[in-house]
This record gives C-alpha cells, sequence and structure tokens, in this order.
C-alpha cells in the first residue's frame, strides 16, 4: 500500500511538473562531450570579462569561444570541480589536492600557476575544492577539510570543526557551512557564526544568494529553501517544494533582481519569482540533454549555460525568439494563428489546436502551454480569422466555425484557403473565400454565417484575393503562375461580371511570382523585383513609392501589416520587417532582418500572424515560432569578434597567439604593436581561427577578413570561421577580422599584426654578404679579363708583330720589285735618253760635217743642198726638244693636284720649286734632274738644299718620303 501511494506521489508530481510546460520554448543547444573534446561531467561555468566561456571538466579546464573549444589540464591531471574569475581576469581553478590560476602568457596562450607550493607540505592533501569565491580580488576555496584564503601572494588555511559544506558570497560577504556549527560569515580574518539553526546542522547548504535587504535565500540539497534575517532560519515554502524535495537542489544562482534559478539532480533547471512561481523549467522534455545540473550561469547577453552531469547545454532564455510546438511528439508545420477567446489557435499540417492562456504576461510565450486538438480538424488549415466574434478556419476540405474546440462545417469542399470581406463595415454581412476552385461567398445573417454558395465565373484556384475598400464589387486575386486577376462582380455578388488578366506585358516584371495583399490600405503585388501598385490612370501597374528603393529588385512573396504600422515580409525564406517607428539614411523607417528564422519559414505558404508587437507568430517547417519584436529590437547588440587562435604550419604546427591579448602583463582589447611578433620564412603558412562571443546568434553570424598586404579587399561575407595563409612573402602584415548578424549590425575590426621574417638567404646581413661577394667577384672578374685583355693584347701584339713583320717584308720585296721596275724603267728611260743624246750626237755630228763641207765648198746659200740639210737636221733636234716640252707639260697636268697641296701647306715656294719637287716626288737623280732642267749637278744639289730650308725639314727627314707622303694626303 505504502509503495502503492509513493507511486501515485510521484506520478502525480510528474503530471503537475509536466502541466508546468510554458508555451514558448527558447533556442536550447546542447554540447556533448565529443564535441568538446573533454571529459563527460562538467562541475562549473564561468565568463571572463572577453566573453569567454570556462567549464571545470573532469578532465581539466575547458574554454570556448563561441566556435572553438580548447582543454587545458593540471599538473596531476585531475578533475576541475570549481571555478572563480577575478577583475584582473586570473581564472581560478580547484581540483584534487590542487590550486591556482590560469592566466594568458605574452603570446595570449593560457598558461596554469599552481599556489599549492604556499601550503606547507604537511598541509598539501586537500581533497577536491569544490567552492571557489571571490570578493575584493580575495580568493576563496573550500575544500570538505580546508577553507583556504589566498591573498597578496599568501595562502591562509582555516580548518573546520568537523567539515566545511559549502562556500559563497552573498551581499558583499563571504559564507560558509561549517557541518557542526551552521552557517558562517568570514569577518575580520576569522569565521564566525551566522546563523546556528539546527537545520543547517542537518542540512547541506547548497548556495546563499542575496534575497532582499540583509535577508538571505538559502537551498539546501534535500530541504528545499530558506530564508535567514537576523541570524534566523525561515522556511520558505514554494509551489515548487513537492518537485524540489524530489529532484534534489544541487546549486542555484540568482538571474535577475526578482529570479532565481535552481539547478537539480535529476529534474533539469526550474527559473522561479521571487515569491516562488515558477517561471520556467527546462528539462529533458524541452531538450536538455541531461536533467543533472552542475553549475549555471547567466551570461553577458543574459543568456544560460548549464554545467551538466553529462555535457554542456545553453539555453537562451533571454531571446526575444522562441518555438511553439502544438504536438511535442510530432513535427508538425503550422500555417496559422489566431488569439481568440483567451486561447491561442495555430492551424497545422495535422488539424487545428487550441491551448488557453494563462496568467497576466503580456509575452503570450510565457503562458502556460497545454495544446488540444480541435475535434473535427484533421487535415491541412489554411486560414484562421475572426470576423463578428466568430472564428472561421479555411480548411482543405472547406469552410468551418470553431466553437468550443469543435469545428462545425459551412461547407466541405472545395477547399479554402481564406476569407476576405466585401465591406469594410462592422458587422461583415458578406465574406469572399478564395477556394480551390474560384470564389465562395459567406453572408452573416441571424448572428451565424452561412454559405451562399459559390461565385459563377472563374474556376482558377485562388489562394491570395485582396477586396477593394472603396468598391465592394471589386476583388483583386493572384495565381503565382498565371497572373494578377481584377475581378468585377454583379451587384448581388454572385456571379462575376467580368475578369482581366495582368502579367508582365501590364508592367509586373514577371508573369509568374505574383501576390497580392493590402498594406496600408491599398492593393498591392509582391513580385521577383519587389513591391507594385496598379495606376488606374495608365491601367498599368508601377512600383510602389512608399518603400523607396529599399525592396528594388528584391524578390517578396509575403506581406503582413501590423497593428504599429509596421510591415512583415518575407523574400526567399527570410523574414524581415520594415519598421516605420525608426527613421534611418533619409528613408521613413528601417529594415531589420531576423536571420534566426531564415529558412525554417514554410516556403510558398508563408503566414505571419501579428497580435501586437510582443506577439507575433511565425509558420515555421517544424512547429511555429514567437517573436517578442519589441524585445528583439532592444536585444540587438553589435557581435564581438574573438582572435581564438593563431598557428603557424610547417613540418610542425606551432601555436604562437592564444586567444588574448596582453600588454604590459594585463588583458587588454587589442594588440600591443610595440611588441609585433616576428615569424621566421620557414613557417610562412598561417592559420587563423576567429570567433564571436554572441553565442545566441551563432548560426546566423558571418564574418568577413582581409590580410593587409596581401589582401586586395575584404572577403565575401559567410559562415567560415577560419582562414590559411600559404607561402606568404617576407613583409609586414595585419589580419583584419569582422562579424555580423545582419547587414547593419557589424562588429568592430579586430587587428592582428605580424611580420614574416625574409629567409636566411635573404636577410639584410645575407645581402651584404651576397654584395661583399659579388664586390669580390667582379674584382675578380675584372682582373681576370684584365689579365686576359693583357694576354690578349700582348697576343695581338705579337701577331701584329709578326703581320708587320710579315708586311714589312713583303713592303720590302715590293719596294725592290718597284725599285727594280724603276730601274728597269730608268734604264729603258735612260736608254731612250741616251739613244736620243747618241742620236743628237750624230745629228750634231752631221751638221759639223755638213757645216765642215759648206765651209770647204763655200756652198752656204740657203738652196744648197747642204744647207738644206743641216736645216733639216736642226729642225729634228727642235723636234725632239718640243717632244720633251710636251712631256713636260703633260707632267704638270697629272700633278695639278700635288702641285696644289703644296701651294696650300707652302705659299711661298715658286714654279721652279714646284717643278723641282714634282722630280723629286718622281726619286730621279741629281744627274737626270740636271740634264732635264738643263743645269749642273751642283745647281741641281742646291736646289735641293734651299727646297728643305722652305719645307722646314729636319736633316734626318727624307725628302723623297715627305713628298710622297704629301701626295697620298687627301683633300678635305
Amino acid at each position: 500500500m505504502n509503495k502503492f501511494l509513493f507511486a501515485l506521489t510521484i506520478i502525480l508530481i510528474s503530471k503537475s511538473s509536466y502541466a508546468q510546460d510554458l508555451m514558448g520554448i527558447p533556442q536550447i543547444v546542447n554540447y556533448n562531450n565529443e564535441d568538446y573534446k573533454g571529459g563527460i561531467q562538467n562541475w562549473d561555468v564561468k565568463q571572463d570579462h572577453g566573453g569567454i566561456l570556462y567549464f571545470g571538466n573532469n578532465e581539466g579546464l575547458l574554454t570556448f569561444n563561441g566556435r572553438y573549444w580548447s582543454l587545458h589540464r593540471l599538473p596531476n591531471f585531475t578533475a576541475v570541480r570549481s571555478l572563480g574569475i577575478d577583475t584582473k581576469n586570473r581564472i581560478y581553478v580547484g581540483g584534487q589536492d590542487e590550486f591556482g590560476y590560469f592566466y594568458p602568457n605574452a603570446q595570449g596562450i593560457l598558461k596554469y600557476t599552481s599556489l599549492l607550493h604556499l601550503l606547507p607540505e604537511n598541509l598539501r592533501k586537500l581533497a577536491d575544492i569544490w567552492d571557489i569565491s571571490i570578493f575584493q580580488d580575495e580568493v576563496f576555496f573550500r575544500s570538505n577539510n580546508a577553507i583556504l584564503h589566498y591573498k597578496n601572494d599568501a595562502v591562509k588555511f582555516y580548518k573546520p570543526s568537523t567539515s566545511w559544506l559549502c562556500l559563497a558570497l552573498a551581499d558583499h560577504k563571504i559564507f560558509a557551512q561549517d557541518k557542526k556549527i551552521g552557517l558562517m560569515v568570514y569577518s575580520q580574518e576569522a569565521w564566525k557564526p551566522y546563523c546556528t539553526d539546527t537545520i543547517l546542522k542537518q542540512a547541506s547548504v547548497t548556495a546563499v544568494l542575496p534575497y532582499q535587504g540583509d535577508t538571505l535565500l538559502i537551498s539546501t540539497l534535500k530541504r528545499g529553501l530558506y530564508l535567514v534575517s537576523k541570524g534566523k532560519l525561515i522556511s520558505f515554502k514554494t509551489k515548487l517544494d513537492h518537485i524540489l524535495f524530489n529532484d534534489r537542489i544541487f546549486f542555484a544562482g540568482q538571474i535577475n533582481p526578482s529570479q532565481y534559478a535552481l539547478g537539480t539532480t535529476s529534474g533539469g533547471v526550474y527559473v522561479m519569482t521571487k515569491n516562488g512561481e515558477l517561471v520556467q523549467k527546462y528539462n529533458y522534455r524541452e531538450g536538455l540533454q541531461n536533467n543533472n545540473v552542475r553549475g549555471i550561469l547567466l551570461d553577458s547577453d543574459k543568456n544560460m549555460w548549464l554545467a551538466l552531469d553529462d555535457g554542456i547545454a545553453y539555453i537562451a532564455i533571454n531571446s526575444a525568439i522562441k518555438n511553439i510546438f502544438p504536438d511535442r511528439n510530432k513535427q508538425i508545420t503550422s500555417y496559422a494563428f489566431r488569439k481568440y477567446d483567451q486561447s491561442l489557435y495555430i492551424g497545422t499540417s495535422n488539424g487545428l489546436y487550441a491551448s488557453k492562456l494563462t496568467g497576466n504576461n503580456d509575452d503570450l510565450s510565457y503562458s502556460t502551454s497545454n495544446f488540444t486538438e480541435v475535434k473535427n480538424t484533421k487535415g491541412q488549415v489554411w486560414g484562421l480569422n475572426e470576423f463578428n466574434n466568430q472564428l472561421l478556419m479555411a480548411h482543405e476540405e472547406g469552410t468551418s466555425v470553431i466553437k468550443n474546440d469543435v469545428a462545425t462545417p459551412l461547407y466541405t469542399l472545395p477547399g479554402t484557403w481564406m476569407f476576405q470581406p466585401l465591406e469594410n463595415v462592422y458587422p461583415i454581412t458578406d465574406l469572399v473565400a478564395g477556394t480551390y476552385s474560384g470564389l465562395q461567398k459567406l453572408a452573416f445573417k441571424n448572428g451565424s454565417f452561412s454559405n451562399v454558395g459559390k461565385i459563377d465565373g472563374i474556376n482558377e484556384t485562388l489562394r491570395f484575393i485582396v477586396t477593394d475598400n472603396n468598391n465592394p464589387d471589386l476583388i483583386w486575386a493572384s495565381h503565382p503562375y498565371h497572373g494578377v486577376y481584377k475581378i468585377v462582380l454583379k451587384p448581388d455578388h454572385k456571379s462575376v461580371l467580368s475578369s482581366t488578366m495582368y502579367t508582365d506585358r501590364d508592367g509586373l516584371p514577371l508573369k509568374l511570382y505574383n501576390y497580392v495583399y493590402r498594406i496600408k490600405n491599398r492593393v498591392v503585388i509582391a513580385t521577383v523585383k519587389g513591391v507594385f501598385e496598379f495606376d488606374t490612370t495608365t491601367r498599368k501597374f508601377v512600383r510602389l513609392k512608399m518603400f523607396g528603393n529599399a525592396l528594388n529588385d528584391i524578390p517578396i512573396q509575403y506581406l503582413k501589416e501590423d497593428s504599429d504600422g509596421n510591415v512583415w515580409f518575407v523574400s526567399n525564406k527570410k523574414v524581415g520587417v520594415i519598421d516605420f517607428s525608426k527613421p534611418s539614411g533619409g528613408n521613413a523607417f528601417s529594415i531589420f532582418y531576423l536571420p534566426e528564422l531564415d529558412g525554417k519559414v514554410v516556403g510558398g505558404f508563408e503566414s505571419i500572424y501579428t497580435l501586437d508587437n510582443k506577439n507575433i507568430f511565425i509558420g515555421a517547417n517544424k512547429g511555429a515560432y514567437h517573436i517578442n519584436y519589441s524585445k528583439y529590437i532592444q536585444n540587438i547588440t553589435k557581435p564581438t569578434v574573438v582572435l581564438g587562435m593563431v598557428k603557424l604550419q610547417g613540418k610542425t604546427d606551432s601555436l604562437v597567439f592564444g586567444g588574448y591579448f596582453v600588454k604590459n602583463g594585463l588583458i587588454t582589447g587589442k594588440q600591443d604593436l610595440t611588441k609585433k611578433p616576428a615569424y621566421t620564412y620557414d613557417l610562412n603558412s598561417i592559420h587563423f581561427e576567429f570567433s564571436s562571443t554572441l553565442f545566441e546568434h551563432d548560426k546566423n553570424l558571418k564574418f568577413s577578413y582581409q590580410l593587409v598586404g596581401f589582401d586586395d579587399e575584404w572577403s565575401a561575407w559567410n559562415n567560415k570561421s577560419e582562414k590559411d595563409y600559404t607561402n606568404l612573402p617576407a613583409g609586414n602584415y595585419t589580419f583584419n577580422i569582422k562579424a555580423r548578424t545582419n547587414v547593419d549590425n557589424e562588429s568592430k575590426i579586430l587587428s592582428y599584426s605580424f611580420r614574416i621574417l625574409p629567409a636566411w638567404y635573404n636577410t639584410i646581413w645575407m645581402k651584404l654578404f651576397y654584395l661583399i661577394i659579388a664586390i669580390l667577384l667582379v674584382r675578380l672578374i675584372i682582373k681576370w679579363q684584365k689579365r686576359k685583355h693583357r694576354k690578349e693584347q700582348e697576343r695581338i701584339t705579337y701577331l701584329h708583330q709578326l703581320e708587320l713583320d710579315r708586311n714589312e717584308k713583303e713592303i720590302v720585296r715590293l719596294q725592290n720589285e718597284k725599285l727594280e721596275a724603276d730601274v728597269n724603267y730608268k734604264n729603258k728611260e735612260l736608254s731612250t735618253m741616251t739613244m736620243h743624246l747618241v742620236q743628237r750626237g750624230k745629228v750634231l755630228a752631221k751638221i759639223k760635217e755638213v757645216i765642215s763641207a759648206v765651209v770647204k765648198n763655200h756652198d752656204i746659200s740657203e738652196s744648197s743642198p747642204s744647207f738644206r740639210h743641216l736645216i733639216r737636221l736642226i729642225k729634228d733636234v727642235e723636234k725632239k726638244d718640243q717632244e720633251l716640252d710636251h712631256l713636260s707639260v703633260h707632267f704638270n697636268h697629272v700633278n695639278t693636284e700635288f702641285f696644289n697641296k703644296l701651294k696650300d701647306l707652302y705659299p711661298d715656294l715658286s714654279q721652279n720649286d714646284l717643278k723641282f719637287c714634282a722630280y723629286l716626288s718622281m726619286n730621279l737623280s741629281s744627274k737626270e734632274m740636271a740634264q732635264l732642267m738643263n743645269v749642273t749637278i751642283k745647281a741641281i744639289e742646291v736646289g735641293r738644299y734651299r727646297l728643305r730650308k722652305k719645307l722646314n725639314l729636319k736633316p734626318e727627314t727624307n725628302l723623297y718620303e715627305f713628298l710622297i707622303e704629301i701626295s697620298r694626303q687627301k683633300k678635305p
């Protein structure tokens, strides 16, 4: 019987626990040991000033910067049970028989400093350090048998009366639980009793938290919650007591001034108010991978991190976007939403679901979730509308009225897409429904809607229809694959008067993909190139000027105006909103995209229900999304870029930067450029890893980078969070990185500068060495060339001398031949002249004989034969003399140029001197010249002497050679 009652109690507790499910579930991301490459169990979690997370893990200290995990082991390879971070960003850790801190070195790489040596050797058996509390940079470590107080590089050791069970910081004081005494407070370097209630001697305290004023909230492992005020212990009763007693509170933390998070050993996390009311719970049912919570952290973005007994979890509790699952057992698609009669209705691919709204939260996602399926709604639910206080459902099997969670059909077939009132009045009397096969008319009479019947004249499936506010007979409709229809109804609204189809010939960008909506009381068309409207003057579609150029050439599939006048839209499964309350850039609006929803909306069947600015519902492939738009705008923060690692790649990889910029021993936000690192040329391939600590937007973050000195431009935005550069040439470089979550939400640029040193053979010293070697080589080459040139010159001189000798010999030979020829010629000439003289002598002899005969005979008359013969002989001699004179004239003509040269050089020369020079140039002897000139030889010698004086010749100069040289000179 007792076992049955116990089991029944457990079931009731379980049911009551499940009944407290909230409608909106924030994003939950689970990490297991295969993701972070560490031990399964995690004991504590902290965050430093730069946003990096630290986890106490079974295998050491885990760090996480948003993309990359790193494991840092303790010297004795024990588990890290506790963590603490001081104002200098020292990460204090506690392990088994080990305590100390991690801090980056000059290269930004975390290094461990043990503090164990500050204790005497006989006190170093500490077992596990379970808690760390830091106050004013004084660090307290707790193990069961000691509390260690680290201050000014010294450690004080405090023993318990039996054992220390808890250590906590609250209300600017350090508290600890002594198992024998109760709750203690540290004051004036001593532990003093604070509350000695007997319960605290029996229960294990797991957390001491500020509550109100000097009142503290205490959580215990098995006995629930208590308040301590002025040393008195008061039981704190909550609506969660039955859960907390069963699941046990292992850890508790204050997440904001009015809420606490309780981590349990078997029930996950419970968030409650100061009044003890449940706000939200997160366990296996909500998506948590493990219900045993060892540590809780509210990060800088006010989202929650959990250190679990098996893994790590991230819960975006502060996110403005949450999931809603109408059926948590089935992943169904949502198409339509409506708040009606204090219930939320969601139309899905598997019917209509409804949940009563509880509480007074403006944000409906905090309402209790208790979805049930509405009867008679199996199948696709395409639309939900409230008209005249009645809820109509557009269904694949027709149209129904929803009342008391039961669907009553108005007509069964054809399937219905949506509804539109024909008149903008209240109450609405006539409705038109777009169906699978045209239009259907509904009428409101006697407090209910009824089916009037099909509107004749059009049989096209019409999923998008809008009635004209100014003309109740005019309906605009569109078919994504045909075009836009202008439908005019007859006055009784039972048949079509006319129907006109508009396509790309009428101003639309394309015949396809056109969707009709009503925005700002205007009928507009969403197209592949923005939004258009119909111009009644030109009877063409023109671009809607309301949005300026903001949506030009952007494909739009869905438009929805909310109650604040903002326009929500969907473009290729990306959700955005045109916010008219925030003008920017010369426009009357700003455009915000919600990248968290990229690719998650239902393509082709988009649906957005805008209840108010805190409750926007969007249909999704899996369930639905709830958006608190007001909170979303407030939560928009610029991402922060973290450079996690720089590694040089070669034969062995070398870590040169570990993720922390350090200057003068302190962690800073940017690099110290006075100590820019330089890397050798053999390690000129470099690997960068980067991320952002905006954890909520991890999947939406995009990065762009540039290596100044190598890249000309920034890279395209992408999700890649690492970059490799290989074989970088020597030089100075700066790696710039930035991140963004949206087009207009970029981070600041983070830079890392470095230098690649030239190769050893390309250093300045080697260049000087090369220069010296080059100079020496040049000198050697010059010497070698000179030596070679000298030898060549000697050889050429030798050959030239040989040639000169040969030429001289040849000249001598030729001169000899010439002389011989001249001699022969002279001989012939002499013979001729001799013959001439002989003949002349004979003639003269004959003349003598004739004269003698004449004298003897006294025959001297002119008529005598002897006289005539004498006269003839004399004429012959004269004739010979004329021939010689003719020869002289010919000689003067031939040597005119020679005479001119002499006259130019020596103007004082007479004609006789010139003639004398000519004879000399002919190399005639003095005798020959004397005969020719009819002078004595001595006169010739005298003439030679006088000529040398006129020519200013030295005695050693040969006159003949001098004259020959003049004759050979060319006239300028």
